[in-house]
């Protein structure tokens, strides 16, 4: 029975989802130290929330852990690198909390424009002064929202209907489609600034978006502009934005996220004037908390009980449906990527894969990654598997590169693969023969017709009589039946290759002596999976 970790505060439901579907549940929040550790190596999955940190040594040796649920959008609680590395998903739930953010967004605007909590407190401190609490009105004000993913759109939908003016930037959106939204665009956050009555952002975090709004923009707005942040800690320059407030530069401040949360007594934007804060609640609603936990569950019961993909920010997401169109697809790229790990001599500098055909329109992002994936396992003793390939790969600077035409050659669908090393390149090309069987067509210049499963004895050779009966002699002496043999040749008398499938691996003293033909001038053992046999991340 599939075991899951609950590491964070989960609404019921979305344990009841789990447990419904005969999903074992470890329903522990709080969890922390070698207790966290030892819940995660024994748990198939996780799930948490803004809790608890998941840093890297929690991945080190994740045990049986195949999958973290974030439920929620932000997984800075997570480090997604590490999580790569050892081939653990991480997926998270973006649309549980949209509407809950986007209206926390909007209600921060409105009680900065009317001064809302200011006016509270005064009143329950026994005060009374209406003229001290005059508000700005925002119809007809513009408003400038950075990012239009999934929140930002919908604040900006919810301020057209406060009869404000929205002014998007977003480099991912193209002017037309911001158009086509209603509203207009800009180029830039240095055209957009001056421009603003208020400004909100929805990006996510990271290295790129830290600081992207600091002194230097801030004196680009306003004096009576306001800034609004309920997307992540740190997009705002928090000193900035205190001086900014207290020096009058712009007219008040909306933030409900921070650079490290809780705050600290001594954050510059606790004690800061004109500055409305709120502790992280731009998801605190029961409707968004239980929309993140079901969805949190939902994806965890798909990834075991079906393989199911979705959500997840460290690979591409796949369903049953499209798993099950391109899963021959990819058993076949894995092969060959076992294949050429076998049959490329030294260190493998790069991998170049061109998919032809029909090839050309499937997710060929997933069979790279099983290519790679195969490649890397047979010379790697850690797990490899489609989440964790290409940056496996790029550690060990192997480049991968991939091209796809939809023009057909002979065959109606193709996956051909070069494979560069120090001591040159190799090749090998393979199909589908009917909807499931697995073939390949091409090795180095050689065109055949080879089952690629079990062990392969390749040799390279000169097309002489008497030879291949030479080959079966020897592995009839030594009790080794041979199950299938093509071979492939340039031209009569010339280079050729033969490929036989062996039931069973040979002995050193069988290859040796294959070896010692005088017109055999290469021998390879190749082990691959069995016919039908498929990785465990492929199921």
């Amino acid at each position: 029975m599939a075991r899951v970790l609950i590491a964070d505060k989960l609404e019921s439901s979305g344990v009841e989802l789990l447990q419904a579907a005969g999903i074992e549940v470890d329903n522990r929040p709080g969890l922390k130290g070698d207790e966290l550790k030892a819940a995660i190596q024994a748990a198939d999955a996780v799930i948490c929330r803004s809790q608890p940190k998941l840093s890297a040594e929690y991945f080190d040796n994740p045990g049986k852990m195949r999958a973290v649920a974030r439920a929620g959008v932000g997984v800075d609680n997570i480090d997604v690198a590490a999580a790569t590395r050892k081939g653990v998903v991480v997926m998270n739930t973006p649309g549980g909390n949209t509407v809950s953010a986007a209206e926390h967004t909007i209600a921060l605007l409105l009680a900065l424009s009317r001064r809302i909590p200011a006016a509270d407190a005064t009143m329950k401190a026994g005060g009374w002064d209406r003229n001290k609490f005059v508000g700005t009105e925002v119809a007809g004000k513009v408003l400038g929202v950075v990012g239009l993913g999934r929140i930002g759109r919908e604040v900006a939908r919810r301020a057209k209907g406060l009869d404000m003016k929205v002014i998007a930037l977003d480099q991912f959106v193209t002017a037309a489609k911001v158009a086509e939204l209603g509203y207009e665009s800009a180029a830039s956050l240095d055209e957009l600034l001056p421009r603003v009555d208020y400004l909100t952002l929805h990006v996510p975090g990271g290295a790129e978006t830290k600081s992207m709004v600091g002194a230097r923009e801030l004196g680009l707005m306003k004096k009576t502009a306001r800034v609004l942040n309920v997307a992540r800690g740190g997009i705002i320059d928090e000193k900035a934005l205190a001086d900014a407030l207290a020096a009058g530069t712009i007219a008040g401040a909306g933030v409900d996220v921070f650079s490290v949360e809780p705050i600290a007594a001594d954050n510059p934007l606790a004690k800061a004037p004109n500055i409305v804060i709120t502790p992280h609640l731009g998801a605190s609603t029961l409707e968004a908390q239980e929309n993140v936990a079901v969805e949190a569950a939902q994806l965890i019961k798909d990834f075991l009980l079906s393989g199911q993909v979705a959500n997840a920010v460290n690979m591409a997401a796949v369903n049953p449906a499209e798993l099950a169109e391109v899963r021959p697809y990819v058993d076949l790229a894995r092969r060959l990527g076992l294949l050429q790990a076998q049959v490329a001599q030294g260190a493998i500098r790069k991998a170049s894969l061109t998919y032809r055909g029909e090839l050309a329109g499937q997710k060929t992002k997933l069979l790279t990654a099983a290519f790679t994936a195969g490649m890397l396992e047979y010379r790697l003793s850690e797990g490899v598997n489609l989440v964790n390939a290409d940056v496996l790969a790029r550690d060990r600077g192997i480049e991968i590169a991939e091209s796809s035409s939809p023009k057909k050659g002979d065959f109606a669908a193709l996956l051909h693969t070069e494979v560069e090393t120090e001591a040159g390149t190799t090749v090998a090309s393979g199909t589908l023969f009917g909807d499931q069987y697995v073939r390949l067509v091409q090795l180095g210049p050689f065109r055949m017709e080879g089952y690629l499963d079990g062990v392969l004895l390749v040799f390279r050779h000169h097309d002489v009589p008497g030879l291949i009966g030479f080959v079966g002699t020897i592995f009839g002496k030594h009790k080794v039946n041979i199950a299938q043999m093509t071979v492939g040749r340039t031209s009569p008398g010339g280079e050729a290759i033969g490929i036989l499938n062996l039931d069973n691996w040979p002995s050193d003293e069988a290859v040796a002596e294959v070896k010692a033909h005088p017109q055999i001038s290469s021998v390879t053992v190749v082990k691959l999976p069995a016919a039908g046999e498929l990785p465990a991340w492929l199921g």
